[in-house]
C-alpha cells in the first residue's frame, strides 16, 4: 500500500504533463505518481513514462471512467487526484494530503473559486457554470463545499473504496461532491491558486454538452439522494395544477347546481391520483435510501477494518 498516491487522469496532455509528473515529485517525494492514460494520441504516456511516473491505461473514453479505475486498483492511505493540465499547483498538495492523513478527513476539496479562478479563467460561461453548480448543489444538499467541480481532491482510503462510480465523464467531480455530503463524510476545504492552461493546450471540457450533463446529474443524484423532497415536490406541483383548473369548475357548480365541464373535472381527478400517488413513492423511496445509509455505516466499518490491516501488514515488513 502507498501511502499517497497521486492520480493523475490524462487525455493528450503531452505540453504539459511532464512538468505536472516533476513538481508533484518535489512537492510530495514520497508519493507514487500514477498517470492513467485515456487513448492519447499525442505520446503522453511515453513523456509521462520518461518523467518518472507509473502509466497506467484506461480505454474506456470518459474522466469517470479512469478515475473508477485508477478506484479499483489502487491502495493508499491518501490519495491526490488532480488533472494533467498544470492548471493546479502542486505546492498545495502536502496541506491537502495533511488534511486526510492527519486531521482524518474522508475528501479535502481545492477550492479554486474562492482564490483566482475568476481572474485567470477566460471562459465566462465556464465561470457561470460552476457558481451555478455551486449554488444549487449547496441550497439542494444543505453543504458548504467551496468548489463543486474542482478537479484537485484528496481522498482517504474508505472514501475512495465506499465510492461508487456511476458518472462517465466530467460529471464525476459533482457525483463526489454529493456522495460525500450525503454519507455524512469529513470534509474539509482548502483554498488554492489556480492558473490557466499555457498557450497551446486545449481544454476537453465542452462548456454546453458538459454543462447540461452536469445539471441532468444534479437533478438525477437529487432524485436518488432525497426522493421525498423530490416527489413532494413533484406531488405539490401536481396537486396545485389540479386545484389551478378545480377551482372554475367548483365555483360553477356552487352558482348553478351544474357541472358543464366534465373532462375538466376528470382530468383534475387524474392528476390528484398522480400527486397521491407521487407523494406515496417518495415516501416508500426515502425509506429505502434509510437503509442504504443503514448499510453504507455497516460497509465504512468493513473498509476501515480492511484498512487497519493493510496497514499493519506494510508496519510488519
Amino acid at each position: 500500500m502507498d501511502q499517497i498516491a497521486v492520480l493523475i487522469p490524462c487525455y493528450n496532455e503531452s505540453k504539459t504533463i511532464e512538468k505536472v509528473v516533476n513538481d508533484f515529485k518535489v512537492a510530495l517525494p514520497e508519493a507514487t505518481i500514477y498517470v492513467y492514460d485515456n487513448n492519447s494520441t499525442d505520446g503522453t504516456d511515453e513523456i509521462a513514462r520518461k518523467a518518472g511516473a507509473v502509466v497506467r491505461y484506461e480505454h474506456q473514453q470518459g474522466k469517470g471512467n479512469v478515475i473508477r479505475r485508477m478506484f479499483s486498483e489502487i491502495d493508499a492511505q491518501c490519495y491526490i487526484m488532480v488533472d494533467g493540465d498544470d492548471t493546479y499547483p502542486a505546492e498545495f498538495a502536502r496541506e491537502m494530503a495533511d488534511g486526510v492523513l492527519e486531521h482524518k478527513a474522508d475528501m479535502v476539496v481545492g477550492d479554486r473559486l474562492s482564490s483566482t479562478y475568476f481572474e485567470e479563467n477566460k471562459r465566462p460561461f465556464h465561470n457561470f457554470g460552476n457558481s451555478i453548480v455551486r449554488w444549487s448543489i449547496n441550497f439542494l444538499f444543505k453543504n458548504d463545499i467551496k468548489d463543486i467541480m474542482t478537479g484537485y481532491r484528496a481522498f482517504s482510503y474508505r472514501f475512495v473504496k465506499t465510492f461508487p462510480v456511476l458518472s462517465k465523464g466530467f460529471e464525476i467531480e459533482t457525483e463526489m461532491s454529493i456522495h460525500s455530503v450525503d454519507k455524512n463524510m469529513f470534509i474539509e476545504n482548502v483554498v488554492i491558486d489556480y492558473r490557466d492552461r499555457p498557450q497551446g493546450s486545449e481544454s476537453k471540457l465542452n462548456t454546453y454538452s458538459d454543462g447540461f450533463k452536469v445539471i441532468r446529474t444534479i437533478i438525477r443524484l437529487f432524485r436518488t439522494y432525497k426522493p421525498m423532497k423530490f416527489f413532494g415536490a413533484l406531488s405539490a406541483l401536481l396537486i396545485l395544477i389540479a386545484l389551478i383548473f378545480f377551482v372554475p369548475v367548483i365555483t360553477e357548480y356552487a352558482q348553478t347546481g351544474l357541472v358543464n365541464r366534465f373532462p375538466t373535472l376528470i382530468v383534475c381527478g387524474f392528476v390528484a391520483l398522480g400527486a397521491i400517488q407521487s407523494l406515496f413513492c417518495g415516501m416508500m423511496l426515502s425509506t429505502i435510501c434509510q437503509k442504504n445509509r443503514q448499510d453504507f455505516e455497516m460497509q465504512l466499518y468493513r473498509v476501515s477494518s480492511e484498512y487497519a490491516e493493510k496497514c499493519e501488514k506494510d508496519e510488519n515488513k
